[in-house]
């Protein structure tokens, strides 16, 4: 393709013509130079055939990511076929040099700006012939998962030979972890095209190339793209913030049916716009249907040059030369009279069926663009066809706002026929219901039934909620989400295990304080002790090891030693103060005086009324 653009301010580095690229591609001339590459009129000497060779930049081949991501994606184009795609033969590094090329099929004319320039804007039929391939090349690309986005008129061909083809299906990706897409001239040549959501958060889809060729086809009809500004920024602005008016509003004699294609092609919503160029290249073939038949667009070398074969009505063209002698007049029979009077029969005939055929059955579709419902449903009654509403949730239009309308606006309908708008219900959200202490598996369920989804679970202690049970989700419960939205579940694992201290000689206060203070609830158990002190722990159950948050520990607190008062047992009969003294828990020795009768106890050792250990000797002295 011969063509040339601006330079960029990127540094090309010095001209390759004549060198062998990579033992095998023979630089012959310049072709074009743009902002990334120079392409090159060359020959593949090893197939013998002449090839365009886009050899990229100095500046960028110093990018090893560069090369990595357009070796990459050149590979991807390689997969687009097509007879309106321009075929990619091979790419690689040429060695001596380390730049990074591409091998294209060689399209002998000029690109679609430069015939813009030379004859403006173009009639509807020739916009819609010309944009047809253009579409088919992105509906080829869109089949195999690849995206464009840089859809441009730089980058749609036109052949000496007719025909129209479109290159360089992803190689704007390749550079969008360089520099060069902020350098201005750069910048400015793709601007105009790009989708609002390409300018507001960098990703690009099907409908993002749809948009591009919306406004193509708009610049097809117009003359310049439907945005403009002194800087990038400024139209990127536009793109996000306005709306693509309708070609008609420009110029006159745009049918309706292009006009509202255009439309909805460049709606700022992605939603709003046909899903994929197949889409929209059955909506253009619809249009064309209705068009007059469009004159060939062909290039030639000399690029004011536009072949369009001339139409002759014969009606007219024929006719007698200047100066010649009229025919006679010839007489009038009564055949003639009968001939006409057919004619006229037929005449009317076909008047009468057009009408029963045309406009007695058929009317045109009301435009309902920003007409809330019932005021649309009263326009669409007016105009003798039937009214239907569907409703679906939108991220972008408000409850209540038209999403879009079929038929579209203007395009022709039967009578009786059905129109049918759909509206905003406004965001979907869907709410996080509560889970906590269900098992997993139907918090699952629960959240799949909401059109949510899990996204992970994470174990966690918990004192309140059994092992294995939903502690809590993230986001909370109560918290509305976007549709398949996923939903973090907390999951019990049970009480965090704590270490159990040893208590032993602890007071009864000092070892309540420590495992309250640890989480533990605690129960006391008492008992008698010779050595450790009362009020003092003997021990603690458990006293080692590990026990959940909130398990009790059992202290042993200590009585003190165990005593017992000793009963007084004077005056009672040795067995009698024997019985009274062992019940009291003490075991009993005996003496006897040297003039004892043994009949009565007069004292005890120890003596009546002191204290005593339990299981200690009482003597008893009898008399």
């Amino acid at each position: 393709m011969e063509t040339t653009v601006s330079p960029s301010p990127g540094d090309p580095g010095p001209s390759l013509v004549g060198r062998l690229l990579d033992g095998r591609y023979r630089l012959d001339s310049v072709i074009a130079r743009g902002g990334m590459a120079t392409v090159y009129l060359a020959i593949d000497t090893r197939l013998d055939r002449i090839v365009a060779v886009k050899v990229m930049h100095r500046n960028l081949a110093d990018d090893p990511q560069f090369v990595e991501r357009f070796t990459r994606e050149a590979k991807a184009a390689a997969k687009v076929a097509g007879p309106e795609v321009v075929s990619v033969h091979d790419t690689g590094t040429d060695p001596d040099t380390g730049l990074a090329y591409l091998v294209m099929e060689h399209i002998r004319g000029q690109n679609l700006r430069q015939l813009l320039l030379s004859i403006g804007p173009l009639t509807p039929s020739r916009a819609v012939a010309v944009m047809e391939p253009v579409l088919r090349a992105l509906a080829s690309a869109h089949a195999v998962g690849m995206v464009h986005r840089d859809v441009k008129p730089e980058n749609v061909l036109l052949g000496d030979d007719g025909r129209v083809k479109v290159a360089d299906f992803g190689l704007a990706r390749a550079v969008e972890s360089t520099s060069i897409t902020q350098t201005t001239n750069h910048m400015m040549g793709s601007v105009a095209y790009l989708a609002p959501e390409q300018v507001e958060t960098g990703t690009a889809d099907a409908r993002s190339d749809v948009y591009a060729a919306g406004v193509l086809l708009w610049e097809l009809l117009i003359g310049a793209p439907p945005h403009s500004g002194d800087t990038p920024i400024s139209v990127a602005h536009k793109h996000v913030y306005e709306d693509v008016p309708p070609p008609s509003t420009a110029v006159d004699g745009i049918p309706a049916n292009l006009d509202a294609l255009v439309v909805r092609a460049t709606r700022r919503d992605p939603s709003l716009r046909p899903a994929d160029a197949g889409e929209f290249l059955r909506d253009l073939l619809a249009v064309k249907a209705t068009l007059p038949a469009s004159a060939p667009v062909t290039a030639t070398h000399d690029t004011r040059t536009l072949v369009v074969p001339r139409v002759v009505d014969k009606t007219t063209a024929a006719g007698p030369p200047q100066g010649a002698d009229k025919p006679a007049r010839p007489r009038k029979s009564r055949r003639g009279l009968v001939a006409v009077a057919v004619v006229t029969v037929l005449a009317l005939l076909a008047l009468l069926g057009g009408y029963y055929l045309g406009s007695a059955r058929y009317t045109h579709v009301p435009d309902l663009h920003g007409v809330p419902a019932a005021q649309a449903e009263a326009k669409v009654k007016a105009a003798g066809l039937s009214f239907k509403k569907v409703e679906v949730f939108s991220e972008s239009v408000a409850a209540g706002g038209e999403l879009k309308q079929s038929p579209t606006a203007g395009k022709r309908i039967k009578k009786n026929g059905t129109v049918t708008v759909t509206y905003s219900k406004g965001l979907d959200r869907r709410t996080v219901p509560p889970l906590r202490g269900k098992d997993p598996s139907e918090a699952s369920a629960l959240l799949t039934a909401q059109g949510l989804t899990v996204s992970a679970q994470t174990l966690e202690y918990s004192a309140s909620v059994p092992d294995g049970k939903v502690i809590r989700t993230d986001p909370a419960a109560g918290a509305k989400l976007k549709p398949r939205t996923a939903v973090k579940l907390y999951v019990s694992k049970g009480p965090q295990p704590i270490g159990v201290p040893d208590l032993q000689g602890k007071t009864q206060a000092e070892a309540t304080s420590t495992l309250e203070g640890l989480g533990f609830r605690v129960a006391f158990t008492s008992s008698f002790s010779d050595k450790v002190p009362q009020g003092t722990v003997i021990s603690n159950q458990p006293n080692s090891g590990t026990a959940a948050k909130g398990a009790t520990v059992t202290l042993n607190v200590s009585k003190g030693p165990d005593v017992v008062t000793v009963p007084d047992v004077t005056n009672q009969s040795p067995a009698s103060a024997t019985a009274a003294l062992q019940a009291a828990g003490f075991r009993v020795k005996r003496r006897d005086a040297f003039f004892s009768s043994g009949k009565t106890v007069y004292a005890t050792d120890p003596r009546a009324g002191t204290k005593a250990k339990r299981g200690s000797t009482v003597t008893i002295y009898v008399v």
